[in-house]
């Protein structure tokens, strides 16, 4: 009993049949016709691709008696069967350079390549597949044959790593015409997987195909192999079921599982889910790949679109994981996942368990994206209703007690506190920070206490920096290229006038220039109503005098930042003190 399999029993006869490689069938074809064959190609990409049968059907095309006028050979004479075939012929040889790629076997091609064809209506033709694994001696040895060919003679080299060809003989691409081969679409795969399975007999499902296709990873070839080893198992239909046993692909039931545990912040669940797998014997390794799919199926169903990308009868199932999760946090884990990948550590590593249990730890361990916006209107503050297309999923806050109006403890405030990196020893000026019918609680502004009347100095200091910070928001009056460094500035009021701290470097140097601080003179001028002396100085590497003595740091200014939001919307400042929320840099 013999069996062909249906990669080489539907191996494609002409350029039309071979799939998704139109851009290089084509101009071959069209070369033929008008009689432009070049005399060396180099044809480039993945493993089963069609770049060894494409060569075939060139010399095929070349020696066929029966060929058409487009350029096409008819497949079915004894010329092109002996080539199709890989058999004995004369004037079509297919050399193997992983086995034949030393000098002596470089000379002998030249050699043989001297002879002219067995006919004079015929044309030699050399295939030398996996042609990267040649010797740069050998190379050099072909480099004249290349660079001046006998008549009727061409050379065809196929090739998974053309970067090694550059590498080791650079020369050689400039004496041949490359094309480089595209992997081929699931669709396409799927289409043509069909089409044989129909003249086999064979039923399969859509959702059996494209596991088949994903699996191959672009391969027409790997398609058809997969294709022979499930219907060696299978004795009716094709069903997703048998390809998943077969080819140990995960099904959906588990990441849609894992999506759940994710949600919940289960980490115990994370060691439950990996042991069942192990349990049940799946590879990791092939888990995690799926993983990586899963996760960008997530990410588009979650921006909108991606259908596609699961079986349709599980859409709802898939879009329902992914209203639990912000895209930001699904680009994320996506991100993780795919560094896994990079550095190559889950190949290389003989516990990969350990590596995908850290990883899956570290997606239920994620801090979950907030949108501000929405968190202060859920407290109670007002916000602009954000846009219809940008409106976020359902994120349920964390349990806490209900808004009410800011706490006012006489007792001077911590600085800092670990728990909640947004408090900071930084100078709580502008109205923002404390209202002018307040005096002033904080230390840093004069060490006043809630029991000590405020004098009229206070609040003139309050309007002043108030006013700064608001001519610095409006950018309006300001000189052109310095409101980035404003934004980071340190101001505080001094007797006679306003000083801004600014760290060493080109934007202190400009902004003490005259010109510049007459202008920002002016514009302060013009929004206080009043003239206020304006003083820039510069704020040293480690600390500098801030108001009533303290010290501040060049670090304070992303706090400075931070509280002027605060100051900005009193309801987010109760939700970071009631919810010890952090923020962090997006």
């Amino acid at each position: 009993m013999t069996h062909t399999a249906l990669a080489r029993k539907y191996r494609p006869l002409t350029f039309s049949e071979v799939a998704t490689q139109e851009h290089v069938s084509e101009t071959l074809r069209r070369a033929v016709a008008t009689g432009r064959v070049g005399h060396a190609y180099l044809f480039s990409g993945p493993r089963g691709v069609g770049k060894t049968t494409l060569a075939r059907v060139l010399a095929m095309a070349l020696n066929c008696p029966n060929r058409t006028e487009d350029g096409e050979p008819c497949g079915t004479c004894g010329d092109c069967t002996r080539i199709w075939s890989g058999s004995t012929s004369l004037d079509v040889v297919e050399i193997d350079a992983a086995s034949n790629r030393g000098v002596e076997d470089a000379r002998d091609l030249r050699e043989r390549a001297m002879y002219a064809p067995s006919d004079e209506h015929r044309h030699k033709v050399y295939i030398v597949d996996e042609a990267h694994m040649l010797t740069r001696e050998a190379w050099n040895a072909l480099l004249k044959v290349l660079e001046e060919p006998p008549p009727r003679v061409h050379f065809i080299f196929a090739t998974t790593e053309p970067q090694k060809i550059e590498q080791t003989a650079a020369p050689i691409l400039s004496r041949c015409q490359r094309f480089d081969f595209r992997r081929v679409g699931v669709l396409d795969i799927t289409a043509r997987v069909r089409e044989l399975l129909e003249r086999e007999g064979v039923e399969a499902s859509d959702e059996a195909l494209r596991l088949v296709a994903r699996k191959a990873d672009g391969g027409m070839r790997d398609a058809l192999s997969l294709t022979d080893q499930v219907l060696a198992l299978s004795d009716g239909p094709v069903t997703a079921d048998t390809v998943r046993r077969i080819l140990g692909v995960v099904g959906d039931d588990h990441y849609l599982h894992l999506f759940d545990v994710l949600a919940a912040r289960d980490r115990a669940g994370v060691f439950h889910l990996v042991e069942a797998l192990l349990d049940q014997g799946f590879d990791l390794v092939e888990f995690y790949h799926g993983l990586v799919e899963a996760l960008r199926a997530l990410l588009r169903l979650r921006v909108g679109g991606g259908e596609s990308e699961v079986a349709e009868e599980r859409v709802e199932d898939w879009r329902s994981r992914a209203a639990n999760f912000e895209p930001a946090d699904l680009l994320r884990m996506l991100g993780m996942a795919a560094e896994l990948e990079v550095n190559g550590s889950l190949r290389r590593t003989q516990q990969p368990r350990v590596l995908l249990e850290l990883l899956l730890l570290r997606f239920a361990w994620l801090d979950r994206t907030l949108d501000l916006e929405a968190m202060i209107r859920a407290l109670g503050g007002e916000g602009p209703p954000p846009p219809e297309s940008e409106r976020p999923g359902p994120t349920p806050l964390p349990p806490g007690p209900p808004p009410g109006p800011p706490p006012r403890d006489p007792a001077p405030a911590p600085l800092s506190s670990p728990a909640s990196p947004v408090r900071s020893a930084m100078p709580k000026a502008g109205p923002a920070a404390v209202p002018p019918s307040k005096p002033p609680s904080d230390p840093l502004h004069g060490g006043m206490s809630m029991a000590t009347p405020a004098p009229a100095a206070s609040v003139a200091e309050i309007d002043v920096v108030g006013a700064w910070r608001e001519l610095v928001a409006s950018g309006e009056g300001l000189p052109s290229g310095v409101s980035p460094f404003l934004h980071g500035a340190q101001a505080r009021s001094v007797r006679g006038g306003l000083e801004v701290a600014l760290p060493p470097g080109p934007a202190l140097e400009r902004l003490r220039d005259p010109e510049v601080r007459e202008r920002l003179r002016e514009a302060l001028r013009l929004r206080m109503g009043q003239t206020v002396e304006l003083t820039f100085v510069e704020l040293s590497s480690e600390v500098v005098a801030g108001p009533g003595g303290s010290r501040i740091s060049p670090g304070a200014v992303r706090q400075g930042r931070m509280e002027d939001l605060l100051g900005r919307e009193p309801a987010m400042r109760v939700a970071v003190e009631t919810l010890d929320l952090e923020f962090m840099d997006g």
